[in-house]
């Protein structure tokens, strides 16, 4: 219990992180008049591939501008060595750097009216009156870090995957798998002096010795790349994977600008609220897919369901309209997340697996099919006789009928 209510400032609600989950909500209340606080640590930079698919730059008004390059295609590559290429047929996919394209979503909440804050969150408390309180502390310039409390009628938890308001008010946030995810930026080579870079195609490596249950990845940011990967076993070395990713392709002589690493939940919660005054969003909720590892996009569309999930809850004074956010999400984006979900649990296992997964990439259905379902957010359904297609080739393969 904190003391004298009266005495520390009252919000309609504040926003723990200001990621893109984050940051979306703030933007969103604010732009609806409510009194916004929106606390993020300072000089936070999240690892991440960087990937903007379109319909995230249309849904979020994305503007080109925060791009650092736009991709044309996909590479994947197989523990043999075996390489398919995956071209975008129409389109692109925008990257961009987190450096600098968190700042952005949190300049732009500031325009909208929210209060942003360098501050980090330590502690949920609850006034005389039962008011939730956010207690933080904030930096003060090149001074000492002072701790404060803020009141607030609704708080939007998009503190990340180890989020406190998660473990502590919302039930299974305390324990759930975690996939570690490491990548380094290093400066991007002249063109044409590194053989097999292109500034305009992201590469996926499917490989045991790089990640024994997920993948490698090589994305351009422009004058930079994103080069790293990811996997859930606690004993594997992902520096030295990444370093010996960085030799294979040529790129151990660039000079390393920056070393990033961060956990990230394998499948969305089963609750995001506390019935009460709390819902999360973003990597707190779990919204990363499956397979991919993908979160830019699902961050926002959590951070902006829970957003309106808040909205209506204070002006309904409902507290079960928190619950929307998940039930809205979920009936959505759920079926893909399950289809991904099997995907990596079935292909991701082995090398002989990821083999014949890198394989089954060759085919122009699974290509095309592929890339409107990842740029458009949604399961293609005007292709039945693709997907029947693909049904039976994937039969093939699981049963050994194909040679990988």
């Amino acid at each position: 219990m904190s003391g004298n209510g009266d005495a520390i400032e009252t919000v309609d609600v504040v926003v723990v992180g200001g990621g893109p989950a984050g940051a979306t909500a703030a933007t969103d209340l604010a732009r609806k008049g409510r009194t916004v606080v929106m606390l993020d640590r300072e000089r936070r930079i999240k690892p991440c591939g960087g990937a903007i698919p379109p319909r995230a730059m249309k849904d979020f008004d994305i503007p080109e501008t925060s791009l650092v390059s736009k991709v044309k295609g996909a590479r994947v590559i197989s523990p043999s060595g075996r390489i398919v290429d995956m071209p975008i047929l129409s389109g692109y996919v925008g990257m961009v750097d987190r450096k600098d394209f968190d700042p952005w979503l949190r300049a732009r909440a500031g325009e909208a009216g929210a209060d942003w804050r360098a501050g980090t969150a330590e502690a949920f408390e609850r006034d005389n009156d039962g008011t939730a309180v956010i207690v933080y502390r904030q930096q003060n310039g090149e001074g000492e870090p002072t701790t404060k409390r803020v009141r607030a009628r609704a708080v939007i938890g998009a503190d990340g995957a180890r989020s406190m308001l998660a473990q502590t008010q919302v039930p299974g946030g305390a324990t759930r798998p975690m996939v570690l995810a490491y990548h380094e930026i290093i400066r991007a080579p002249e063109p044409g002096t590194v053989p097999g870079y292109d500034p305009e195609r992201c590469d996926v490596w499917y490989d045991g010795s790089i990640s024994p249950d997920f993948y490698g990845w090589v994305f351009p940011h422009g004058e930079t790349i994103s080069i790293g990967m990811g996997t859930e076993k606690k004993d594997f070395d992902l520096r030295a994977a990444t370093t010996e990713l960085r030799r294979r392709t040529g790129l151990d002589k660039m000079e390393t600008l920056r070393r990033e690493g961060a956990p990230i939940p394998l499948k969305p919660l089963k609750v995001w609220d506390n019935g009460r005054d709390v819902v999360l969003a973003g990597d707190a909720a779990g919204v990363v897919a499956p397979s991919s590892g993908e979160g830019i996009y699902y961050a926002m569309v959590g951070g902006r369901l829970a957003g309106e999930a808040v909205d209506a809850m204070l002006r309904t004074g409902q507290s079960s309209h928190l619950a929307d956010a998940r039930k809205r999400f979920m009936k959505e984006h759920g079926r893909v997340f399950w289809i991904l979900g099997l995907l990596q649990d079935f292909w991701y296992t082995n090398d002989k697996r990821r083999e014949r997964f890198v394989s089954i990439c060759e085919d122009p259905d699974v290509q095309r099919l592929t890339w409107e379902a990842y740029m458009n957010k949604a399961l293609v359904r005007t292709s039945p006789l693709a997907h029947v297609r693909i049904f039976f080739k994937d039969m093939a393969h699981l049963l050994g009928l194909v040679k990988p």
